[in-house]
């Protein structure tokens, strides 16, 4: 083994500029499949952070003005959603709705005041199923539930932009803020991975109508379906929209009088878009490797041409044909596996300084990570390519293998 390596490292000396170029075009392309995988997750799990704070099969819904006259009403009405649409979506959609929230929305509802700290911020009245629509992860306390809804209780949960801003460093659970100055008790704070920096404050949606005057109105209607399909959540949506639409006399014609947000088609076509771009990748890469591997093949041509004499005397003296074989081979193999295993290390390290730069810059803003988000190859997968490529620089050097080993002791000793 000693003297094969002393031999190899020897051949390799004598053509230094072939043997460095040959594998800096190897290295160079699983180091480009490496970055472009990585690059390609990077996207990918930003996208996915810009649907991680929603249910996946979710619906949300919103009334508008309606376009077109109908049933003896005028164009221009404005809908309005009541709790007796939430009712009836429970009634109708038992078995299509796994989780359903209204939401009523506080507007100019007046400052939010703790001691001597102030600000406006976002007043929302939801309920308890909201949570597994709109996903947040719990920082403090607890989430609303339905005590909170059925007593009318003054409680609220805060995102921690405003619980920073309001208490500091002091621990908010069961201390009172003001809303509008009606005193609500805080239970929990919370954290929306989606916007990391929005101001937002929960509250019972019954008690934020009765409180604010809300009477039984709703603005927003959230829906989780049971659908696992486009095509089934998109039935829903059709005969959820269908059904509001008779309850409020909309025109069958009139897609502007309510708005469905439906994010498992959206969801879904993001994720078509990022399938076509991982097969993209890997054209590239792989393309980008094979040029590679045709450059060993070329050096391997070349290196054999050069020493057909050598080898005809190699076998002139008794060596045989596997042996010749075999000595190709092992420097076509050793360029390859040295030279993936340098483009696999740059490319994973390039991937773990970019993620590591990227978290902090996330720290000061949250944003980057809707967009672009911990770019990493995974391990299998490059190590997978850099057998792949071990394979490849066998197969590659085993076409000038096999004519090294035929080649005559006669013949070759006259070669010039």
């Amino acid at each position: 083994m000693f003297n094969l390596l002393q031999e190899i490292f020897s051949t390799l000396k004598q053509n230094k500029l072939r043997a460095i170029m040959t594998g800096f075009s190897v290295a160079w392309g699983i180091f480009m499949l490496i970055l472009l995988l990585g690059s390609g997750n990077g996207l990918q799990n930003g996208m996915e952070n810009n649907f991680r704070g929603t249910a996946k099969n979710a619906l949300w819904i919103w009334s508008r003005q309606t376009q077109v006259a109908h049933d003896g009403l005028q164009a221009g009405r404005r809908i309005q959603f009541t709790d007796e649409d939430y009712d009836m979506l429970i009634n109708h959609f038992d078995d299509d709705i796994s989780n359903i929230s209204g939401r009523f929305r506080l507007w100019g509802s007046g400052t939010v005041t703790y001691k001597n700290e102030y600000g406006d911020y976002s007043l929302e009245g939801v309920m308890p199923e909201f949570k597994n629509i709109q996903i947040v992860d719990m920082e403090q306390g607890r989430y609303l539930n339905d005590l909170d809804i059925k007593q009318f209780r003054k409680v609220a949960i805060l995102s921690v932009p405003v619980k920073k801003a309001l208490f500091k460093e002091e621990d908010p659970i069961g201390k009172y803020i003001r809303i509008d100055k009606v005193p609500f008790m805080v239970v929990g704070t919370f954290i929306n991975p989606e916007r990391r920096d929005d101001e937002q404050i929960y509250i019972p949606v019954k008690t934020a109508q009765r409180v604010f005057n809300g009477s039984n109105k709703l603005n927003e209607l959230a829906v989780a379906t049971n659908a696992l399909t486009v095509a089934e959540n998109k039935r829903i949506e059709e005969a959820i929209r269908t059904t509001l639409m008779k309850k409020h006399r909309i025109a069958p014609d009139d897609k502007q009088a309510l708005g469905i947000w439906n994010t498992l088609e959206h969801f879904k076509q993001a994720q078509g878009v990022f399938t076509g771009i991982r097969i993209f990748v890997w054209v590239i890469g792989i393309m980008t490797i094979i040029a590679g591997i045709v450059g060993v093949s070329n050096i391997m041509i070349i290196l054999v041409k050069e020493r057909t004499k050598e080898i005809g005397i190699r076998k002139a003296i008794g060596a045989t044909p596997w042996s010749v074989i075999r000595l190709v081979l092992s420097e076509s193999v050793f360029i390859t596996t040295l030279s993936g295993f340098f483009g696999l290390v740059g490319g994973m390290g390039l991937m773990a300084i970019v993620s590591m730069v990227l978290q902090n810059m996330a720290e000061g803003n949250p944003s980057i990570e809707s967009t672009f988000y911990n770019p990493s190859a995974n391990l299998s997968v490059a190590i997978s390519a850099l057998v792949v490529l071990i394979v490849a620089g066998l197969i590659a050097g085993y076409v000038p293998a096999r004519r090294a080993s035929s080649i005559k002791p006669i013949e070759a000793l006259h070669d010039e």
